[in-house]
């Protein structure tokens, strides 16, 4: 039997790289991924992974030509690899129902949000600095990966397990972000100060200013409705992000 070629792709990461150790696959900023076969569209109807919620996960684990612990991931060099996953195996357009009415967009034309190498406090680390603006604490933060949305997912299912009405997200996620409060990396001290200390307009600019630098894809896009109304709308990555026809 002939061998067969399967095409790949280059995939540029929004990090550039640059949060990655040195030595580490993803460090050069790109990885390769080959396109989607009848085998990745068997991993998106297996429904034991759809209960799981790690449907998107096998996919992309699937189709990455690139070898690293995928945990290292981050979520926004994830988004930009699910993207060109999306593009690859069904084509550009993406139509989605959006407050009763379809839309159709060109998935080409979503714009990169790259890294600012400037915002790091020193090369090869995830690790940022922001002054709060109300109360003039320094803080450092990382940028999530793979690896931080399972703890914390993990954590919020342990929380509502003890109390089924709380509602934890917010502030398990902020104590996932946070690095240190002023100097002090001492993780008590720092959930101590999300619970009791961090005030709601400075958790407010923090957020603002995280989404601001996260690399990824910026997936607002610009849509006039029929009554002439234009308005931003946010393109949903979900499971039928992969399937055109849904």
């Amino acid at each position: 039997m002939a061998e067969l070629n399967f095409p790949t792709e280059i995939v540029e990461l929004p990090s550039k790289g640059l949060i990655y150790p040195e030595g580490h696959p993803l460090r050069s900023g790109k990885v390769e991924m080959k396109y989607m076969t009848a085998r990745e569209e068997d991993i998106l109807t297996n429904q034991n992974y759809i209960r799981q919620g790690i449907v998107i996960d096998k996919l992309l684990q699937s189709l990455l030509i690139t070898k690293f612990d995928y945990d290292d991931l981050l979520i926004g060099d994830k988004d930009a690899i699910m993207l060109s996953a999306r593009i690859l195996g069904y084509g550009k357009n993406y139509t989605f129902e959006y407050l009763g009415e379809s839309i159709t967009i060109d998935l080409t034309l979503l714009k990169e949000k790259s890294l600012d190498k400037s915002k790091l406090i020193s090369t090869n680390t995830n690790e940022f600095s922001f002054v709060l603006p109300h109360t003039d604490n320094t803080i450092t933060f990382k940028l999530l990966t793979q690896k931080d949305e399972k703890n914390i997912e993990a954590e919020i299912e342990g929380l509502k397990k003890i109390n089924k009405e709380a509602n934890n997200e917010l502030t398990t996620r902020l104590k996932h972000m946070i690095l240190s409060i002023n100097g002090n990396y001492d993780q008590k001290s720092i959930r101590e100060f999300v619970d009791n200390a961090f005030l709601a307009r400075d958790s407010r600019a923090f957020r603002e200013y995280y989404n601001a630098i996260n690399p990824g894809v910026d997936t607002k896009i610009k849509h006039e409705f029929i009554e002439g109304v234009e308005e931003d709308v946010n393109v949903q990555f979900g499971i039928n992000f992969f399937w055109p026809d849904a």
